[in-house]
């Protein structure tokens, strides 16, 4: 009996079955994660079940948080997944800690205004300065950029730390303005927002145009920062970072 070919899926079927865009499954085979078992004559994208199950993994790791490029070690077999799962665990201990301190110094607050107590400035802002990130950001960009950071941030008035993020509001509400409108990342309107997005950046911290790309990239690779912009409009992190690249080359090299 003759057997029958393997079954095979377009970019269009995978797309529609397992809700990815075909935009984000061609972005996972720039990044080396899932290639497709053959291209077609037409120059079509085909995925045996093979390369679905190894999406089904991909987006099982995307769900627990994981960036794309330690998704990519553990397909590769460099951290297996239970170092990457033992990773993300202990972020998550360390933010429910934060969140802990947090609310310990809440119902503090509560406390003191039920009794009519006064606290001190540095009561009613305590552990609210704790940043989860920080390690981490001293790992991907030094030291200095986050001592500097830090001091800068201390320096702010209570206004200004206001002000620093009711710009970011306004900022990605425009960058989602320009995402429904189908403009160009490379576009004028675009590219004076993500120019907002820099300056607002170099409150805290001046990159240069590697570590602002990069900033860009840690957008679409950590599910954490990820999920700050999509909450906003979905794909509006990789659209802040396409502008990140471009404004990157044109203003910043």
């Amino acid at each position: 009996m003759k057997q029958e070919p393997p079954r095979s899926w377009s970019i269009a079927e995978v797309s529609r079955e397992s809700n990815v865009s075909s935009r984000t499954l061609r972005h996972y085979h720039q990044k080396g994660l899932l290639a497709p078992a053959y291209t077609g004559h037409n120059g079509y994208r085909y995925y045996g079940q093979a390369e679905l199950l190894k999406l089904q993994r991909i987006l099982l790791l995307r769900e627990l948080g994981l960036g794309l490029e330690a998704i990519a070690e553990v397909l590769a077999g460099q951290t297996s997944q239970l170092e990457a799962l033992g990773e993300h665990r202990r972020w998550l201990l360390a933010e429910r800690d934060r969140l802990d301190r947090m609310a310990a110094t809440v119902d503090a607050t509560m406390t003191a205004l039920k009794k009519g107590d006064t606290m001190s400035a540095e009561d009613i802002f305590k552990d609210f300065d704790n940043n989860p990130y920080e390690q981490e950001a001293r790992q991907r960009w030094g030291n200095q950029a986050v001592d500097e950071s830090k001091e800068r941030h201390a320096a702010m008035t209570d206004a200004a730390k206001r002000a620093f993020m009711q710009e970011a509001q306004d900022i990605n509400q425009e960058l989602a303005r320009c995402l429904d409108a189908g403009l160009r990342t490379d576009s004028p309107e675009v590219q004076d927002a993500v120019d907002r997005h820099y300056k607002w950046v170099c409150a805290s911290w001046t990159p240069d145009a590697g570590s602002y790309v990069g900033l860009g990239r840690m957008y679409v690779e950590d599910a954490r920062f990820t999920a700050f912009y999509d909450k906003n409009r979905a794909g509006l992190a990789r659209f802040l970072f396409e502008g990140i690249q471009a404004y990157a080359a044109s203003r910043l090299t």
